[in-house]
């Protein structure tokens, strides 16, 4: 195995510890966590490309990875009332959806290969702010009511956005004749 793999791996196991930091209210702990989360995120990317270490695995380890943690997050944060429920509904709607669909063409035998949108590399970017940010103001104790409430509205609208925009790619993909 190499590098930047062992370090995505280790990034994946930075999920169990991160739910049990915020659900022990160690947030402190749990936004420091986040930040090597974030840090590895960038470094395996480098080594891998800088060392030229790219591999299969590694290009399906690193997704996995940022999804595991954002969601996690969203969802434990949502859990313990940090998080809007209505926003971790639809954070996690919006990923279902896209990995649901990319399944049922693939089981259909009309395989799809998803590409990343700008709108949803900027929604990436929000939902990873907006988590870092939550976290921060849970472990720094500010009061930050109305900056969480624009965070969370910029999020809400990237995620719809890049929501329907993967449907609609979707449903056109699914509806075009031929072979895939």
């Amino acid at each position: 195995m190499n590098i930047p793999n062992s370090i995505t791996i280790a990034r994946i196991l930075l999920v169990p510890l991160t739910i049990w930091l915020l659900i022990s209210s160690a947030y402190d702990a749990a936004f420091l966590v986040f930040i090597v989360a974030g840090i590895s995120d960038f470094v395996d990317g480098y080594i891998a490309r800088r060392m030229k270490t790219q591999s299969t695995l590694g290009a399906y380890l690193d997704p996995i990875a940022d999804k595991a943690l954002l969601v996690s997050n969203y969802a434990t944060l949502g859990v313990i009332k940090d998080i809007p429920a209505w926003l971790v509904l639809l954070v996690i709607t919006r990923d279902v959806m896209i990995v649901g669909g990319v399944l049922l063409a693939w089981l259909v035998d009309r395989p799809l290969v998803m590409k990343p949108l700008f709108v949803s590399k900027l929604n990436t970017v929000f939902q990873i702010a907006y988590v870092g940010f939550v976290l921060a103001v849970l472990a720094l104790s500010w009061q930050a009511p109305i900056l969480l409430n624009l965070a969370a509205l910029a999020v809400a609208t990237t995620t719809v956005l890049s929501g329907a925009q993967y449907l609609y790619a979707w449903v056109k993909h699914m509806n075009t004749e031929g072979t895939p």
